[in-house]
C-alpha cells in the first residue's frame, strides 16, 4: 500500500449537490471517464447498454437492504434507535440469514447508546422484546437478545416488513428522520434477491428490468454476486493516513455459475464490468485468495483497496459518486487513478451532477 494522506482524497461539494431523492429509475445523468486518458463525456444511464459490447460480463449484487432500523421502548417508556448489523451466530451461506431458532442474537447500532445497559428490556411492536446479552465490542456495536413472546412463526428478518424501515444514510433527511414509503422501494434494486444489507449497493439502483434486457438482448452476459453491504463499506475513515484505517468484514457469496462466466472471460480476453464497488470488492477479494481466477461459495472479506493496488478481474465500472474521503472514492482512485477521479469530480460538480446514494452515476472503462 502506498503512503498517503485521508486529505488527498477530499473535495468541494455543495450540500445542494447531494440527492434526496432519486431521479427516475434508469434515467440519471451519467458520466464516463476513460481511464487511461482521463476523458471523460456526459451521458445518461439509459446508455448503459450502448456502452458495453457483446460478450461482456455484467456482475450485479443481489443482496437485499433489509429494514434494520427499528424502535424500541424501555421500562421508562423511553425510545430507544437500533440498527441491526450483522445477526449472531455468523451464517455460513446466505440462505441460512432467515432461520428461526428460540432466541436470536444481534450485534446492533444504538442511537443513545448509553440506555443499553444490562438487565435492561426493550419492548417492539409484534411481540419481540429484546436485552443486552454481551458487553460493547471495540466497534462500539452491543449485542441484543431478541425473542418474541407467544408462539413462534417467524424471524425477526421475517417481521422487519412491519417493524423497521429502510436504514437511509444520514445525508438523506425525512421528517422525523425515518425512511418513508417510497424509499423503501427506490432504495432497493430491482434484482435484489438476498436479505442481508444495512445499505443498498447504490450503482444498482439505476437499473429497471427492461435496461437489464436492453442489456441482454446485445449479447452481454449477466452475472450475480452477493455481498452484504454492512459498516465496513461505509466506515468513516477517522485516521489521517490511509494505510491506518481497516475494513469491517462483509459477507459474501459467488454462485458457480457466476465464477464460470466470469473466469471463461476472462480467459478468453472478454471484459468484466462490475456494478458498483461492492461487486468489485467480491470478485477481487475472492481472486486474490485463488491465484487470480474467481472461485464459487462464501467468504469474508475485509479489502481494501486503494491506489497502487492490482486489479485482477474488474476491466469496467459502473458506480455513484462517493463521500469525500472516504473508502469508496479510495477504492474508485484505486481504479482510475487518484488524479484523474478528482478531475471528473470536479467537472461533475461543475456540471451539476446528482451525489451519493439517489445520485448520478459514472461509467469508467
Amino acid at each position: 500500500m502506498l503512503r498517503m494522506d485521508v486529505a488527498d482524497f477530499d473535495f468541494v461539494l455543495p450540500p445542494e449537490s447531494i440527492a434526496q431523492r432519486p431521479a427516475p429509475r434508469g434515467t440519471a445523468r451519467l458520466l464516463t471517464l476513460d481511464r487511461r486518458t482521463g476523458a471523460f463525456t456526459h451521458r445518461s444511464v439509459a446508455d448503459i447498454p450502448s456502452l458495453l459490447h457483446p460478450g461482456y460480463v455484467l456482475v450485479l449484487n443481489d443482496t437485499k437492504v433489509i429494514p434494520a432500523r427499528i424502535f424500541g421502548t424501555d421500562e421508562k417508556g423511553r425510545r430507544t434507535e437500533l440498527l441491526l448489523v450483522s445477526k449472531i451466530p455468523e451464517i455460513s451461506t446466505i440462505s441460512d440469514f432467515s432461520s428461526k431458532e428460540k432466541t436470536e442474537h444481534w450485534r446492533c447500532l444504538a442511537k443513545p447508546g448509553k440506555r443499553v445497559k444490562a438487565a435492561r428490556m426493550f419492548f417492539f411492536e409484534g411481540g419481540w422484546e429484546a436485552e443486552p446479552a454481551a458487553a460493547r465490542t471495540e466497534g462500539g456495536l452491543y449485542v441484543l437478545r431478541f425473542e418474541k413472546l407467544g408462539s413462534r412463526t417467524s424471524s425477526l428478518l421475517d417481521d422487519l416488513a412491519s417493524l423497521g424501515s429502510a436504514p437511509l444514510p444520514p445525508y438523506i433527511h425525512r421528517p422525523g428522520g425515518v425512511a418513508d414509503a417510497q424509499d423503501a422501494i427506490d432504495y432497493q434494486t430491482v434484482f435484489a434477491d438476498s436479505p442481508g444489507a444495512i445499505a443498498a449497493p447504490t450503482a444498482g439502483l439505476h437499473f429497471t428490468q427492461e435496461l437489464l434486457a436492453a442489456v441482454a438482448a446485445r449479447g452481454i452476459e449477466i452475472a450475480r454476486v452477493t455481498l452484504h453491504v454492512g459498516l465496513g463499506t461505509f466506515k468513516p475513515v477517522k485516521v489521517d493516513r490511509v494505510e491506518d484505517h481497516r475494513l469491517d468484514l462483509e459477507r459474501a457469496e459467488i454462485p458457480a455459475d457466476t465464477a464460470e462466466r466470469v473466469n471463461r472471460a476472462k480467459r478468453e480476453g472478454r471484459r468484466v464490468v462490475a456494478v458498483g464497488t461492492t461487486t468489485v470488492r467480491t470478485l477481487e477479494a475472492s481472486a486474490r485468495a485463488h491465484g487470480g481466477a474467481v472461485a464459487a461459495g462464501a467468504f469474508e472479506t475485509d479489502l481494501f483497496l486503494v491506489p497502487g493496488a492490482a486489479f485482477h478481474v474488474v476491466d469496467a465500472l459502473l458506480t455513484n459518486f462517493h463521500l469525500p474521503r472516504s473508502t469508496l472514492l479510495m477504492l474508485v482512485s484505486a481504479f482510475a487513478g487518484r488524479e484523474r477521479v478528482l478531475a471528473a469530480y470536479q467537472e461533475a460538480v461543475a456540471q451539476r451532477y446528482r451525489f451519493f446514494s439517489y445520485g448520478d452515476a459514472m461509467f469508467i472503462s
